[in-house]
């Protein structure tokens, strides 16, 4: 009796499997997209590429007619990928209105940057973007950045450089870069100036930036859980990830803190208005409302996170490009030159108009971005159900993911030579004056790198005026190669696209 009832729990087991191995065979087709199998949805294929998602996602919507397709897993998560500009013209314009951040996706991140600017909907959104552009569109803006990238410069960056290149040393040029773009946004944001790059700062420092990047990649971690509910179960038991998270997380706001009460404690506001945070206080006290600190520390976190991670992210991967193209550099070299023919003062600092006829290296920079996007994948929630331009359905409570990485290696958005590095194709009337020509705007559709519609990156000019400073005044004095020039980085999968172990580069002086 024992042994036939065993004898029928395997036939059941197996008769169970073969049915949905037959299902499998009937159900799954040779359509293009994410292969799709029943009651799990994509789920065994995410399994198999999560660790190269974006490689894997980029194949998959080139292989889409349109460069889109509908992703499911268990859990009720279905949404869409897009790498079509029509689509994300759409999303992020048209209907503006449907496709907010959501609830799903500030869930994920709200432990890390709370309700700020860029885990925020709504009024609260609208508010953060309204007080932040009075900032950013001010004439002084343009010169303070000058003034503290010069200084940044000067003062820290080359001596590193010039001392690595005496003792033959390998730096990490993408943790330079971090802590570069850490001072300058401190000072710019919070006219705090936590000396990251020259190491005089508090020993916290250092563990804030660790902290930092931890809290990044892990809040990011959750989009690539197997079940939506693994990471909140692993929150509520503070084990794994979800404990390392909330320590990095401590450490974040800990230095939050120690910012938001050194403005607090000054005396009736004294440098209101002479830096973002003291306008975001008075803007509070304007609508009669309380700067809460916790809101305050929400600010602070999200402009670090804007300020430090996305160009410090596309300067490191300008740099690696360039150690592999001597062709590109000679190009970017000779405009240099030329523009320091005419101020006739070399290794003077660039001025803002100087930066501005770098239309070459502006082309090389914008075209290290396409292939290499310091925000890789963005998502947005449908409100309703919706019918996007190139006819895929939207459903209501659906994400939609804009695929900026897949977007740059898409032969119908950017032609064959799609996957070849050319800055060239930024450039209009090449046989204008220096034979250079002028580096061409693009739809922000069709390039989403600073996001498009009203949610438009506010801080773009200012990225452009630093990046350019900064590789300017490094090529000028300096030779930067790749340590593995030939070898791709590997990334994190996180909120930006950092490299994985670094970049490790040797110096040498001009």
């Amino acid at each position: 009796m024992e042994l036939f009832s065993l004898q029928s729990f395997f036939i059941s087991i197996l008769s169970i499997l073969f049915f949905y191995l037959s299902l499998c065979f009937f159900t799954i087709s040779n359509k293009p997209g994410f292969k799709t199998y029943p009651l799990l949805g994509a789920l065994p294929s995410f399994i198999s590429n999560r660790h190269r998602f974006l490689e894997w996602s980029t194949q998959v919507l080139r292989a889409c007619p349109t460069n889109t397709a509908v992703f499911c897993r268990p859990g009720r998560i279905h949404g869409v990928l897009t790498a079509n500009p029509d689509n994300i013209q759409h999303i992020l314009k048209t209907k503006f209105e449907n496709y907010p951040k959501g609830e799903r996706f500030i869930s994920f991140l709200q432990d890390f940057l709370g309700t700020g600017i860029f885990n925020s909907d709504g009024d609260l959104w609208k508010l953060q973007r309204k007080t932040a552009s009075y900032e950013f569109n001010t004439k002084s803006l343009r010169n303070f950045i000058i003034e503290n990238v010069t200084v940044e410069t000067q003062t820290r960056l080359i001596p590193i450089l010039s001392k690595a290149a005496e003792k033959n040393n390998i730096l990490d040029l993408q943790d330079i870069l971090e802590c570069f773009a850490f001072d300058n946004v401190c000072k710019l944001a919070f006219n705090v100036d936590p000396e990251c790059l020259s190491g005089d700062g508090p020993a916290g420092n250092a563990s804030f930036m660790r902290a930092f990047e931890d809290a990044a990649v892990l809040s990011s971690g959750r989009f690539m859980s197997l079940f939506p509910m693994l990471w909140k179960v692993q929150k509520i038991l503070n084990v794994g990830a979800e404990g390392r998270l909330k320590q990095s997380i401590a450490t974040v706001h800990k230095f939050a803190d120690e910012i938001i009460r050194s403005r607090m404690e000054e005396k009736n506001g004294s440098r209101k208005g002479e830096d973002l945070l003291s306008r975001f206080i008075a803007t509070m006290v304007l609508n009669c409302e309380e700067a809460s600190p916790e809101f305050l520390r929400d600010i602070v976190i999200s402009f670090i996170l804007a300020g430090r991670d996305t160009t410090s992210a596309a300067l490191s991967w300008f740099f690696w490009i360039l150690s592999s193209r001597i062709d590109v550099k000679e190009k970017v070299m000779k405009e240099i030159e030329t523009v320091r023919s005419r101020s006739g003062d070399k290794m003077a600092v660039f001025g803002f108009e100087e930066l501005r006829e770098m239309q070459y290296l502006h082309a090389a920079i914008t075209e290290a971005m396409r292939l290499y996007p310091p925000v890789p994948v963005d998502t947005k929630a449908c409100l309703n159900d919706d019918v996007l331009p190139d006819g895929t359905r939207m459903k209501k409570d659906w994400f939609i993911s804009y695929h900026t990485y897949a977007m740059g290696r898409m032969e119908s958005v950017w032609g064959e030579d799609c996957n070849e590095y050319k800055p060239e194709r930024w450039l209009e009337n090449e046989e204008g004056e220096g034979g250079v020509g002028v580096c061409r705007s693009e739809s922000p559709f069709k390039f989403p790198v600073f996001h498009a519609g009203p949610r438009m990156c506010l801080g773009k000019e200012m990225a452009y005026i630093q990046m350019k400073s900064i590789a300017a005044s490094v090529m000028e004095r300096f030779e930067v190669v790749a340590v593995e020039k030939e070898k791709i980085p590997e990334h994190v999968l996180s909120l930006t696209l950092r490299m994985k172990n670094g970049l490790p580069v040797r110096v040498q002086v001009r």
